[in-house]
């Protein structure tokens, strides 16, 4: 199976890249699964019910979420009629929403796709790890799903880092997402787990990850709130994760990084040329 992952969706500029480019990747790196981290797609707070159909028109399979999945309140609603809109799998017994959906892939198999919200720096929410665990017993790689897709969602590099050892050898894919600046650790892990503690962000780097840079940089500067953040409307670089698993066992075979357009080093998995 042919994957790809992409970074935290920021504002309008991630959205436009995201919309021109991802339906030739499709269709000329013949993907499988496309999964989209979409917690920054309006405006970089939250999602709306039209940006995660305008995601899904463009070719995600599913969309997960983060800390901020709650910041637009009409996905408290619209999420529990949005079937591949994925939020933390951790947030408490009654929370809107799904942490973890089995998927049709566009090859016709099926997915597991989980979002999992770290607590180093982080609000205090349940155990992620314990909560991924029931979730991959559940649903296990080859009886239950022909690929899996954890996406940690966390601030700390080592708590990600030890979520894709404690997912080793029973997943397909540990992506570390919320930081937004890309990890160059992308590797298969020893049990055939590919891995990266951080994908990166697809939108204007020319910012403070994601954000215009006047603000951030007042407040780091005099320490006083001022206006509020607003995403960066420049060219955006798409950042993502290629990942290739093998079909008996649906580990990986191979990973590459993403990275197309804007102001980064350009990058392509050069095993789908």
């Amino acid at each position: 199976m042919r994957i790809l992952f992409i970074g935290d969706v920021v504002g309008r500029s991630g959205r436009t890249i995201v919309n021109e480019r991802l339906p030739d990747l499709i269709s000329g790196w013949k993907l499988d699964l496309v999964v989209i981290n979409g917690e920054n797609a309006a405006g970089g707070f939250g999602i709306t019910e039209v940006i995660y159909n305008e995601l899904i028109d463009a070719g995600a399979d599913a969309i997960t979420l983060g800390n901020h999945a709650w910041d637009q309140r009409e996905a408290l609603v619209f999420i529990e009629r949005a079937p591949r809109l994925i939020r933390p799998v951790n947030y408490p017994k009654g929370t809107p929403g799904r942490g973890a959906a089995l998927v049709e892939t566009k090859n016709g198999k099926h997915a597991l796709v989980i979002n999992a919200l770290g607590r180093i720096f982080m609000d205090p929410l349940d155990d992620p790890f314990a909560a991924v665990e029931r979730e991959i017993a559940a649903c296990p790689l080859t009886s239950g799903a022909d690929a899996i897709v954890v996406d940690i969602h966390c601030e700390a590099t080592s708590e990600k880092q030890s979520m894709g050892f404690f997912c080793d050898g029973r997943v397909s894919l540990v992506v570390g997402t919320h930081t937004h600046a890309p990890t160059a650790d992308h590797r298969i892990m020893p049990g055939r787990t590919a891995f990266v503690s951080d994908v990166g962000m697809t939108g204007d780097f020319e910012s403070c990850i994601g954000m215009n840079k006047d603000e951030p940089l007042n407040r780091f500067l005099r320490k006083l709130p001022g206006a509020k953040f607003e995403a960066a409307g420049g060219p955006a670089t798409l950042c993502a994760l290629a990942v290739e698993t093998d079909d008996a066992s649906g580990l990986a075979t191979r990973v590459g990084a993403v990275r197309l357009g804007g102001i980064l080093e350009q990058a392509q998995p050069s095993f789908w040329d």
